[in-house]
């Protein structure tokens, strides 16, 4: 194997792959890179068996190559060793079949390799049950659900975000039981199968940290796992075993009372009112057409502070939440104001942008004697 490639193609590739790389030792070769080139390019490929990424660098991004070859690299050295190297062309030189030479004009490097016959052979297969997205929604739908989901491992299903697709309906919830975010979206086209699917919080989001506003992803969903493939990246990752709980049951269609505030309003209210917080327990009251967000710690001090607001009715209610929650809930909504709909102090809590139907927010109030 003998290469010359440009140190920025490469470096940015590594960079998506060394994402899958394994920081556990139980079996050493998935600290590795695996560097495969062959006629059509550089395919690089890492996996920790959660999750496995390749990237593709195409023949047009490789200023010379000849002898193709395989080898697995250990992936913090070769990641760093690229990326402390001169701004220049760096060529690979395969040698022993278990060592590489890597240089620049004024600068070599020997790197032992691990055995390739230890690397897994990991199937990154298509189907044809697949959906296509562009990659700007998936990312915003992705910000919107992910952070509401459970990090305790007493429950695994809901450490997870859920995808459910029928039809053309693509619908993405997360929850830790004690809030809850769910986006809908309407697709392109149709899914052959619906899905009904659980991927880790954690893998997800590794998802979204590579993802760029330009790319159209296709989704592609099996049994036990889901494949994303864009801009010459194929992301795949398990998914989890288990029935996601049925939340549409936990969403009230009927409500008491809605009210309209401003959303910036209420979030920098509820931060500072945080300050002088115990537990992450504030109180809002509703009282004619004004909001008020008060927490008192008896040892510090107490303060609270007013929000013009508009309702649908004369009920007043007062509730007690979880200010973490609340300003989770307020910084992923887009819309300037924001509906609160409510069903008495110790009923869940509904929250959607003003002009968006497709965002549910959902809290569950604390009780307090």
């Amino acid at each position: 194997m003998y290469f010359i490639i440009k140190k920025d193609k490469l470096l940015e590739k590594l960079n998506i792959v060394a994402k899958a790389v394994s920081t556990k030792n139980l079996i050493p070769a998935l600290a590795g890179i695996k560097f495969d080139l062959n006629d059509n390019g550089l395919f690089l490929t890492a996996t920790d068996n959660d999750i496995t990424i390749k990237a593709i660098i195409n023949n047009d991004d490789i200023v010379s190559k000849k002898n193709n070859g395989s080898i697995v690299l250990p992936g913090r050295y070769i990641l760093e060793i690229i990326r402390k190297c001169p701004d220049e062309d760096i060529t690979f030189e395969l040698i022993d079949n278990l060592k590489v030479l890597i240089s620049t004009s004024n600068y070599k490097t020997n790197l032992n390799g691990i055995e390739l016959s230890d690397y897994p052979n990991i199937e990154l297969d298509e189907n044809d049950n697949f959906v296509v997205l562009n990659s700007k929604i998936l990312k915003n739908i992705i910000n919107q659900t992910s952070f509401a989901v459970s990090l305790s491992e007493a429950r695994p299903i809901i450490t997870g975000v859920n995808f459910k697709i029928e039809d053309k309906i693509l619908e993405v919830t997360a929850t830790d039981s004690h809030r809850l975010s769910t986006k809908t979206v309407e697709l392109i086209q149709s899914i052959q199968k619906p899905v009904n699917v659980t991927i880790p919080g954690r893998n997800i989001n590794e998802l979204k940290s590579i993802l760029n506003d330009e790319d159209e992803i296709k989704m592609f969903f099996f049994e036990n796992k889901i494949l994303f493939k864009f801009n010459e990246i194929l992301f795949q990752t398990r998914i989890l075993n288990g029935n996601y709980p049925n939340t549409s049951k936990l969403i009230p269609v009927e409500f008491e009372l809605a009210i309209k505030v401003g959303l910036r309003n209420l979030y920098d209210a509820v931060d500072r009112i945080s300050l002088l917080s115990n537990d992450y327990k504030i109180k809002i009251s509703i009282s004619g057409n004004i909001l008020t967000v008060s927490s008192t710690v008896i040892e510090v001090g107490n303060g609270e502070e007013k929000i013009n607001i508009e309702k649908n009715n004369d009920i007043n209610l007062e509730f007690t939440v979880n200010f973490k929650f609340l300003t989770d809930a307020l910084k992923i909504i887009e819309d300037e104001n924001i509906i609160i709909y409510l069903n008495g102090e110790d009923k869940p809590i509904i929250i959607k942008g003003e002009n968006d139907n497709r965002l549910t927010e959902l809290l569950l109030p604390i009780l307090t004697n």
